[in-house]
C-alpha cells in the first residue's frame, strides 16, 4: 500500500513547485471536484489515493468568498473531507465497519498545464477556503485498458491507458481534524445526526441533499469499485427522510447535472488547449 506523504503548506508561501518542478499540476478531487472540475485541464484521471477515509464530517459555513454554498452560519450544512486512517482509527466512527482494509478514497485527478497551474492553485485556494489545507500524496490512477499509455492523452482517459499506473503525485485540499469547521462532538458524526442535517441544510448554491447526490452518481461514474459505502449509507438515511417522489427526483438531477457539468468542463477545456 502507497504511504501517505502529506505536507501542509507553510503560511509564508506555497510548495507546490517543490512537488512539481516542471511547473504543471496535479490535483486530485475526492469531493465536488469529481464532478465541478477545475477550469484547464487537459486531463481527467479516475483513480484513488490509499490511507485515509472519506466522511461528510467537515462543517459548511457560507462565506462571501466561497463558490458553493451549502448551508448558511445559522443552519451550517456537511460535507466531505479525508481522513488519515491512522488518526481515523483513533475516533469513535459508527461506520468503521463499512471501511475495507485497504482504505482507498477514490476520486479523479486532473493534470492542469504549466501555462496555468498558478491561475488554477488561485481559483481553488478560493474555492476551498472553508477550513481546507493543501496536501501532497500520492495518486494511484485507474484505468481500465490493457494496453500502454499515451504520455500526454488529450481526452482525459479512456483507451490506451493501463488499469493500474504508477503513482502520481497529487495536490489535494483537506479539511484537517484540527480546523475549526471539523466536526469534534462524536455525537454530531453519528450517521443519522449527519442525515438530517444534509436532509434540511439549504444555501445559496441549493440543498445540501444536492451535493451528497452528486457525490453518490459522481462516485458511480468513476468506474468499478469506486463506491463509497459511507456515502451509500448516508443516501439510504437521508431518502428514508425525504419522500420517495422528492428523492427519486433529486437523484435523477444528479445524475444528469453530472453528466452535463464533466461535459462542459471538458469542452471548455478542450477549446482552451486549441487556442492554445
Amino acid at each position: 500500500m502507497t504511504t501517505p506523504e502529506t505536507t501542509q503548506s507553510p503560511p509564508a508561501g506555497r510548495t507546490w513547485r517543490n512537488y512539481f518542478p516542471d511547473g504543471d499540476l496535479w490535483v486530485f478531487g475526492y469531493g465536488s471536484l469529481i464532478w465541478k472540475p477545475p477550469p484547464h485541464y487537459d486531463q481527467r484521471v479516475p483513480g484513488y489515493i490509499d490511507g485515509y477515509v472519506r466522511r461528510f464530517w467537515q462543517v459548511y459555513i457560507a462565506d462571501n468568498r466561497s463558490t458553493d454554498h451549502r448551508g448558511t452560519p445559522e443552519a451550517p450544512g456537511r460535507v466531505v473531507t479525508v481522513i488519515e486512517r491512522g488518526f481515523w482509527e483513533t475516533l469513535d466512527d459508527p461506520h468503521a465497519h463499512l471501511e475495507s482494509s485497504t482504505a482507498r478514497v477514490w476520486g479523479a485527478a486532473y493534470h492542469i498545464p504549466a501555462s496555468h497551474a498558478e491561475e488554477v492553485h488561485d481559483y481553488l485556494d478560493e474555492r476551498e477556503i472553508d477550513g481546507y489545507t493543501v496536501h501532497y500524496t500520492p495518486f494511484i490512477p485507474y484505468l481500465p485498458s490493457p494496453h500502454p499509455p499515451s504520455p500526454r492523452p488529450r481526452d482525459g482517459c479512456g483507451a490506451g491507458d493501463t488499469a493500474h499506473a504508477a503513482p502520481i503525485t497529487c495536490m489535494v485540499y483537506i479539511g484537517q481534524p484540527s480546523n475549526p469547521q471539523f466536526l469534534r462532538d462524536p455525537a454530531r458524526r453519528e450517521p443519522q445526526d449527519v442525515a438530517e442535517v444534509i436532509s434540511c441544510g439549504r444555501g445559496q448554491s441549493g440543498k445540501n441533499t444536492e451535493y451528497l447526490y452528486l457525490l453518490e452518481k459522481a462516485l458511480e461514474g468513476l468506474g468499478l469499485g469506486s463506491a463509497d459505502m459511507h456515502v451509500t449509507d448516508l443516501v439510504r438515511r437521508v431518502k428514508a427522510i425525504e419522500s420517495t417522489e422528492e428523492a427519486t427526483a433529486e437523484q435523477a438531477a444528479a445524475e444528469r447535472d453530472v453528466k452535463e457539468s464533466l461535459e462542459a468542463s471538458w469542452a471548455e477545456a478542450h477549446r482552451d488547449s486549441q487556442i492554445e
